[in-house]
């Protein structure tokens, strides 16, 4: 008898089981995580609708893009339909019904009429996309590329909330643009985005209904990201898995780490940090610069502290999300400074947009400086819309963009004339210091446009800084 080949494939066995386990729990929590962390909003029942609404659009573009169905199908869309439901329910369960929403979820019926439409849509897609995938994945593409236009841009998401109103019979004089606030759509939308290109370039793999919404809506990364790719996030998924010491100790690190950036530093900072009504009142040039310097180091602790959680609560469960900081402050030069900061950001457009532009335009027999212009310049214009499609967020963009394409240039300029003796270490040293401070300033200037809500308010500080 082998018996330690026995115990090998036992303790194998078990860690498949144990995964099999977490992939279950980890479907489950992540869809009622999409309900629970949605914040209330001024129209009633939206905080039900919008994320039955993300489910909805998860479901669509794995119909859309996934090989075949299997026997697990049913049951994973099952499981979907029951947690739904489930939620619907605490309606009618007085205690519990603002547990997982913040207001009562809407009536039984509208949620079952709301499923059956889901469904029907998802039988037109299947049926669509074996007669012209690349069609539908298209159609998905744009729609919601033109959702998330939508919402970013004030005019059509006041109409929206209009509408929205309308039909819960409320007020529409009263309609806002941050009225529907779409918990962590914008990383949703780039996720499946991702995969709606990756199954285009036939690079996607097969990923079941669960592992697909899980992927989606994946509960440490909802709000803020990470945005991780499918196919590495599937190999953790389908990993063996036990708990063990070394994930559970580097885990709770970077959750305690994450939650004393958030917490302690970035929550500290914010009494000091600039916004518009510290800026409207301050004129002393000092304090401006306490208020940016406050705000570049309070956005950073936030958003790196989001991103510790996210990534060692992830670790503990044994998905290993991909990194979004890398001491960005401490970088010497711009180009540096974004491949360190919202790395899996950066790398969405650098793979979706800037690259195949700047193919596109080299086919067309451009010179490099005007393609790395245009590549530059517009990939950053589109991260600054990204956050917001205002002017303010267009000149942070832009202010990126033109300050890339000018260090480009300058090390290109650089690049053999300027050159430092590798043995002279000391010197190496003082000029990357120089170049980090330089870049740090030149970043924490332009925080000035992307605090602000009013061009000319920011122009206002900037000129305040420097004693104007």
């Amino acid at each position: 008898m082998d018996l330690p080949g026995l115990l090998t494939r036992a303790s194998a066995q078990r860690r498949l089981s144990q995964a099999g386990f977490r992939n279950g729990a980890l479907y489950l929590a992540s869809v009622l995580a999409v309900f629970y962390f949605q914040p209330a909003m001024p129209i009633r029942q939206l905080d039900f609708w919008l994320p039955l609404a993300s489910l909805a659009l998860v479901v669509l573009v794995w119909v859309a893009t996934c090989s075949a169905l299997t026997q697990d199908t049913a049951r994973d869309a099952g499981v979907l339909v029951g947690v739904v439901l489930a939620v619907s329910l605490t309606r009618y369960v007085e205690p519990l019904s603002t547990v997982l929403t913040r207001s009562r979820p809407p009536d039984l019926a509208l949620v079952l009429a709301a499923l059956g439409a889901c469904a029907v849509l998802a039988g037109l897609t299947w049926l669509g996309r074996r007669a012209q995938r690349s069609l539908v994945l298209g159609i998905a593409a744009a729609g919601l590329l033109s959702l998330l236009i939508a919402l970013k841009l004030e005019p059509s998401a006041q109409a929206l909330s209009a509408g929205l109103r309308s039909l819960q019979g409320q007020s529409t004089a009263q309609a806002s643009a941050l009225d529907v606030r779409w918990l962590g759509f914008s990383y949703l939308a780039f996720r499946l985005l991702h995969v709606l290109r990756e199954r285009a370039l036939g690079k996607l793999p097969a990923l079941s209904l669960s592992e697909f919404i899980t992927y989606a809506v994946f509960a440490p990364a909802l709000i803020a990201g990470p945005i991780d790719r499918a196919e590495r996030f599937v190999k953790d998924l389908r990993s063996d898995f036990r708990f063990n010491r070394v994930d559970l100790v580097e885990g709770g690190r970077r959750v305690v780490l994450g939650l004393f950036k958030k917490f302690a530093l970035a929550d500290t900072l914010a009494l000091i940090a600039l916004n518009d009504a510290l800026a409207a009142q301050t004129h002393a040039a000092g304090w401006l610069w306490v208020m940016v310097y406050a705000y570049a180091l309070r956005l950073y602790f936030d958003f790196s502290g989001y991103t510790d959680i996210a990534i060692g609560v992830a670790r503990v469960l044994g998905v290993r999300l991909p990194e979004n900081f890398n001491q960005p402050y401490f970088k010497p030069n711009l180009t540096q400074f974004w491949n360190s900061w919202h790395m899996t950001l950066a790398q969405w457009f650098r793979a979706y947009y800037f690259n195949p532009l700047t193919r596109a335009l080299r086919q067309r027999g451009w010179s490099p400086p005007p393609i790395i212009l245009v590549g530059q310049v517009s990939t950053m214009l589109l991260i600054g819309l990204w956050h917001g499609i205002t002017a303010n967020f267009a000149i942070w963009g832009l202010w990126h963009g033109v300050g890339l394409f000018v260090h480009n240039r300058w090390a290109e300029f650089a690049k053999g004339r300027l050159s430092i003796d590798p043995s002279r270490t000391l010197v190496q040293r003082a000029v990357n210091a120089a170049g980090a401070v330089l870049t740090f300033h030149f970043v924490a200037l332009g925080w000035v446009w992307f605090a602000l809500s009013d061009p000319a308010l920011s122009v206002r500080v900037l000129r305040g800084l420097f004693g104007g």
